[in-house]
Formats: structure tokens, sequence, C-alpha cells
């Protein structure tokens, strides 16, 4: 959509800019220009009598087909091993598809993979599994191939996955070879019950506002979401379902990519995303000798070292510790935070704690509006104290 003027048709009469709400047109050698800010009110265009200004809308969407029904999460693997990402989904995907009265099902392609029975007792009504050697290490052009002709195959309406490493790399090229929308980063996933919408929540400006968005004229819907943003459900070993596993025709299918190596990270003690307990630090630790506090503390609590994004763009710690919109979200039963200001991106990564605890000098920081305990104080003498009083 848009507005166009044809300068040919204008007189300069003026009369648009009179009418205009937001003053965003003005006369320039007796032809009108319109300033960026236009919400195509379509008062200027009322008002021309020569008929100079007009308003593109866009084409209207055809209908959606009723053939897509169902359901899908997309269930990552390492090494044979489910990430929780799939779970969490799974958990939301049941509520999801229980409000469409319609299927759920996981997609799950890897190696060595023995916990399809798992899928099921976690809400799935069906597991689509392709276990093969080709894709122990989750190929993407492999993985991307296979699943964009699964789901042309079976017409799902709904397509979810986590908004990990590799869903961020592999949804996008699924979602360009069906000629759909994808929501990259979702907090928030609900259904429009009147039209089946599955309405798309995610931040957007900075995480200032929180943006809703529908895909109203193609099929599937597909979206992706950060791990811990929904919490998993406990296993209903009683649940029945379909397993069906999939062929794989390593002939029919090409690979312009080749993993030479896996390096895994291992700085982290206690991994970020599945610690129950994470101490992070910011700014205000000043320089990177000074995340010895963190750690020490970290050590002490049995958990895990997190950092807002200004000590890793400095390089004081790996970007695998970073927590915030550009980071990791988390969800631990307790957040720390030392010296971190608490800028909305931090926030969007960690406000979901069950239990946070600030520690800053400042009592006007905004990372005090979120925790359940505030420490105003200097934070290389409080977390001394905390060190130790835990260690006796």
């Amino acid at each position: 959509m848009g507005i166009r003027v044809d300068l040919d048709k204008c007189i300069g009469c003026g009369s648009c800019v009179a009418v205009c709400p937001y003053a965003l047109i003005e006369l320039i050698d007796d032809k009108i220009r319109i300033k960026e800010g236009c919400t195509l009110c379509g008062a200027c265009r009322d008002a021309c009598a020569s008929e100079a200004i007009s308003i593109e809308t866009a084409a209207p969407s055809q209908p959606v087909s009723a053939d897509h029904r169902g359901v899908w999460v997309f269930t990552e693997q390492r090494e044979g091993k489910l990430k929780g990402v799939g779970y969490e989904l799974l958990a939301k995907g049941r509520e999801l598809a229980d409000t469409l009265q319609t299927e759920l099902a996981a997609v799950c392609f890897g190696s060595g993979i023995t916990e399809a029975d798992n899928l099921i007792a976690a809400g799935a009504d069906k597991v689509f599994l392709l276990d093969n050697p080709e894709f122990a290490a989750n190929p993407e052009d492999l993985c991307g191939q296979q699943l964009a002709g699964l789901i042309q195959e079976h017409k799902p309406e709904i397509v979810l996955t986590g908004a990990t490493a590799l869903g961020r790399a592999l949804i996008p090229r699924v979602a360009a070879q069906l000629k759909t929308g994808l929501t990259a980063d979702c907090t928030g996933l609900e259904i429009d019950t009147a039209n089946r919408l599955l309405l798309q929540t995610r931040p957007a400006w900075g995480g200032n506002i929180m943006a809703t968005i529908i895909c109203p004229a193609q099929r599937p819907q597909m979206a992706t979401v950060r791990p811990r943003v929904f919490k998993r459900t406990a296993p209903d070993r009683n649940r029945k379902g379909q397993i069906i596993k999939l062929d794989f025709n390593r002939e029919k299918v090409t690979a312009k990519t080749k993993l030479l190596d896996f390096i895994a990270d291992v700085t982290q003690i206690v991994k970020l995303e599945d610690a129950d307990v994470i101490v992070a630090g910011g700014r205000g630790l000043g320089k990177a000798e000074n995340f010895t506090l963190i750690k020490e503390l970290a050590e002490a609590l049995g958990g895990a070292v997190g950092s807002s994004r200004p000590p890793v763009d400095e390089g004081w710690l790996p970007y695998g510790h970073q927590v915030g919109q550009t980071g990791k979200t988390v969800c631990p039963k307790l957040y720390i935070a030392c010296g971190i200001s608490g800028a909305v991106q931090h926030l969007a990564g960690m406000q979901t704690a069950e239990c946070i605890i600030a520690i800053n000098d400042d009592p006007r920081a905004p990372i005090f509006e979120v925790a359940t305990y505030g420490i105003v104080g200097d934070l290389f003498k409080v977390l001394p104290l905390m060190i130790q009083r835990l260690k006796k």
C-alpha cells in the first residue's frame, strides 16, 4: 500500500494541505509534496478536485484452502537427544491444536533417536520420524528439503520450531520454498478461532512494544519461538499415538554444504539455558577481571554465569553467556543481576525467572521494576559478603 501523486494533474490549489490532520503536505513550486509518516487516511485524496492523489491498496487475499489442517512442531535433536525446546513447543502446540480441534504432530530428523515415544507422551498425536545417519549433524539443506516436502504432502496449517541456531537457519529456507510467512522469535502464540489464524506476538522496536502478527493469506502459518518461553508439561505415559517412520532417498536431494567438524562450547560448566540458578553481570563490573566475583558466586550456588550485552561486546565473556533479546532467553528459578541497569532488551530475556535479585548502586535502575528483591549498594561490597556467607 502507498500514496501516489500525479504531478501532471496537480494544479497546486493547496486544498489537500489544509485538510491533512498531520501537516505532512507542503507546496513546493506549485506542486505538492507528501512527507514521511503518512497514515493513508485519505483526507487529501477526498479533498483533491483534480484527482491528482491516489492511494494504492493491497490486492484482496485469496481464501485460504480448507485442505490445511493440523499443528506441527519441528523437534530438534543433537547426537540423538531431543532438545528441551521441542517439548516446550509440544505443550503449547497441544493447547493450540485443542483450540482448533485438530491434530498435533511432531517432526523429528536425526540419527539414533530413542525418544519418539516421549513425544507422544508430551502431547503429540503423530510423530514423523526420519532416523538416518545423514541427519545426525542436522544438515540444514537436507532438513529443509525434507521438511518442505513433508509439509507439501500433508498440508499442516501451523508449523512451529525453536528459535535456536538451527531453527533460525532452517525454517526461513522452508518458508521461502513454500512461499508463506514466518514470524521469528515469538514470545506468545494464541488462536483467533473465528478465522483460524495464529496470533504471533514478538517484541519489536528494541523490545519497546509487542507486535502481534498474522499470516491471513498463505499456509502454513510458521513461527519460531525462543527456548524457555513456554513451560513443558508433565508427560502422560498413557497417551496413545502413531509413529510414522520416513524413508530418505539420498539420490533425490542435493546437499550444498558439508560439516567438517563440530566444536562443543566447553566454557560453561552449567549450560545457561538449562540452569536453575544464573548469576549475571553487567557494565557495572567495570572490567573483565571483576567477573571472577560473578563466577565465584555462581559456583557457590551451583549455577551458570550470564551477562548483559555490554560485557560481551567488550569481549569480557563469550557470546554464549549473553542473556537478552539478542542473546538467550532464560527462565531459571533464581536470577541474580549484578551491575545490570535493566535495559528492555535484557529484560526480554530474563524477566520470566521465578525469583529475581537485583544488585545495583542506582536506586532508579529499571532492573528494580522487575526484581523480586532489590539491593541498592556497591556490588563489590555486597558480592563478597554473599560468597562468604554461602561458603560457610
